[in-house]
């Protein structure tokens, strides 16, 4: 049987401070980090998506970020793929792999192994259907997808994500395959990873909130209004348009709306998002938490992160 490949997860919802515990571990455990965002991976989309600065790397290497043009459609499917050989090649250099990200759907679908039957996708299909949401909301959407995949409805009305929507209804137009039977096909193989999985919360969830809130005043700062009109102005795919931080803005730049509405409404949006987040990896148990707010210090923090790691990595 193959050695497995130890590894490293760090997830949690968006402003969390993944970004800064990983760069600070990776430091420590001589790692690399592995972004598992999927908008990340887009080139010109960098504020809205809180690509992290070279400073902020601090010198250690980042993979899966940066490299796609956003007209391109990306999917989980092509994630693991690549992911996959980036994990590979950094395993045998002799460095940890850190995984890190919020796409909850990427992280599990790589370290469970998922197989893929196929990956298709109808651009044309999917814009139509992003517009209609666009104009009437996720109700008509919800009970289209009711009529042939219920199981499916089911959750997305639990737990809404116009993008899973979009995406379920688009895969059994295309294939004639509920999204449902698509996934009991996906077999999940023994993993080929030795994983520590960490994540970060925050008890008091007013104090993520004030997080996010402070993200985006501070993305704005930074210049997100000139972003996002210059990215909202190029052609986008259907993954690169469904990124928070622009379309929320659209509606400013046509005349319709007044800039502070919009920036409410997309600070509105980033905290249902971390809501989303949360919801999605608090069912994996195998997640370590960590609340920066039982801490009096980052310090604490990080050595009880190390602490984690050194015992998952010895006995994994």
């Amino acid at each position: 049987m193959e050695k497995k490949i130890k590894l490293v997860s760090v997830v949690g919802p968006t402003a969390s401070g993944k970004t800064s515990l990983s760069v600070e571990l990776a430091k420590r455990f001589d790692g690399e980090v592995v972004s598992a965002d999927s908008m990340q991976i887009y080139r010109g989309m960098t504020i809205a998506t809180a690509k992290p600065t070279a400073e902020e790397m601090q010198g250690v290497p980042h993979h899966m970020m940066d490299f796609l043009p956003p007209d391109k459609s990306y999917s989980v499917a092509c994630f693991v793929s690549d992911a996959k050989r980036c994990i590979r090649d950094i395993d045998r250099r002799g460095k940890l792999p850190f995984l890190v990200g919020g796409t909850g759907l990427y992280v599990d679908s790589l370290l469970n192994d998922l197989s893929f039957s196929g990956d298709t996708r109808d651009e044309a299909l999917s814009e139509r259907l992003k517009q209609a949401y666009l104009k009437d909301g996720a109700e008509p959407l919800l009970q289209e997808l009711e009529s042939f995949d219920p199981e499916t409805a089911r959750r997305l009305r639990g737990e809404p994500n116009p993008k899973r929507l979009i995406r379920a209804i688009e895969i059994y137009r295309t294939t004639g395959v509920t999204i449902s039977e698509q996934n009991r096909r996906s077999r999940p193989s023994e993993s080929p990873y030795s994983t520590v999985k960490l994540g970060i919360n925050f008890r008091d969830r007013e104090k993520l909130y004030e997080r996010i809130n402070r993200r985006v005043d501070l993305m704005l700062e930074q210049g997100l209004t000139e972003e996002a009109e210059k990215v909202l102005s190029s052609n986008l795919s259907f993954t690169s348009g469904m990124a928070i931080g622009y379309k929320e803005l659209a509606p400013y730049f046509r005349g319709e709306a007044k800039l502070e509405d919009c920036i409410e409404k997309l600070k509105r949006e980033t905290r249902r998002y971390a809501k989303r987040q949360l919801t999605w990896f608090r069912r994996d148990k195998e997640i370590n938490w960590l609340y920066p707010d039982d801490y009096t210090s980052f310090e604490e923090l990080f050595d009880t992160a190390v602490q984690i790691i050194n015992k998952g990595l010895l006995y994994g």
